[in-house]
């Protein structure tokens, strides 16, 4: 048996540089992995990555949310939330508590610790933010949102609560 991949098999070089050139996909990794570069960069000082950033501003509500609602917001399914939460927890950034309506479900609630650095990572943030949105061309960024919150279904990407 030859260990040479048959020509039939072979995917032509321009397939390959059309999928380089135009893979939605391709470019909205290489994006995110670019931003949450830059955030992480930022944040670092703080001992914040961007998503513990992300998380911590999830919980930043007047009622506590849920972790199924905070996994929803934040696109992660709840095994990785759980894994993502262990550490703000033992830094004593955040507690779950057991719902005082529904004991099944657990509450995500951001200490006095927690907000406190929330609160000195909130500039640092609209630093950063305003930075990258700078890199755009006007409008760019509103045009953005509205182009990822439309791959994700939603019309405005807001949550209410």
């Amino acid at each position: 048996m030859s260990s040479r991949t048959p020509n039939h098999e072979i995917v032509p070089l321009e397939t390959t540089h059309y999928v380089r050139d135009h893979c939605l996909c391709l470019y909205a990794q290489r994006a995110a992995r670019m931003l949450a570069r830059r955030f992480d960069e930022a944040l670092r000082p703080l001992g914040l990555t961007s998503g513990q950033f992300s998380l911590l501003m999830s919980l930043n509500r007047p009622l506590p949310p849920t972790l199924g609602s905070v996994a929803a917001l934040l696109a992660m399914d709840r095994t990785t939330l759980t894994a993502n939460l262990k550490p703000l927890e033992r830094d004593g950034l955040i507690e779950l508590r057991p719902d005082e309506k529904d004991r099944r479900a657990r509450r995500l609630v951001l200490t006095e610790r927690g907000r406190g650095l929330l609160f000195r990572a909130v500039p640092v943030w609209t630093a950063t933010h305003r930075d990258i949105e700078a890199m755009l061309a006007a409008g760019g960024a509103d045009r953005l949102r509205a182009d990822l919150n439309a791959l994700l279904g939603r019309d405005d990407g807001k949550d209410r609560s």
